[in-house]
């Protein structure tokens, strides 16, 4: 009895497949990572209101694979390839 439950619960888990991921969506997601290894990340933000008065915002981002050094082209290559098992759909546009 207990090993067709288990059969059954396995057979059950395997027809629920996960959807394929949107590769457009992949491809931004690993433009951003590919992005972040070109060197460090940052914004800074600063105003006034009337509730605080003047304030500013300062954060700095360093990614792993900028301190590794590694070519965000292929960052950008195995970002993709890990979450979709394909090759990328389009280049990944970095800035300069």
């Amino acid at each position: 009895m207990r090993n067709a439950v288990l059969l059954f619960a396995f057979l059950g888990m395997a027809a629920c497949e996960l959807p394929p991921p949107d590769p457009a969506l992949t491809a931004d997601r690993c433009e951003e990572r590919a992005r972040a290894a070109q060197g460090p990340t940052g914004e800074i933000s600063f105003g006034a209101n009337s509730n605080e008065g003047n304030f500013a915002e300062a954060s700095v981002g360093v990614s792993s694979d900028y301190l590794r050094g590694a070519d965000p082209v292929l960052v950008y290559e195995r970002c993709v390839f890990q979450r979709t098992g394909e090759l990328p759909i389009r280049p990944p546009v970095l800035r300069n």
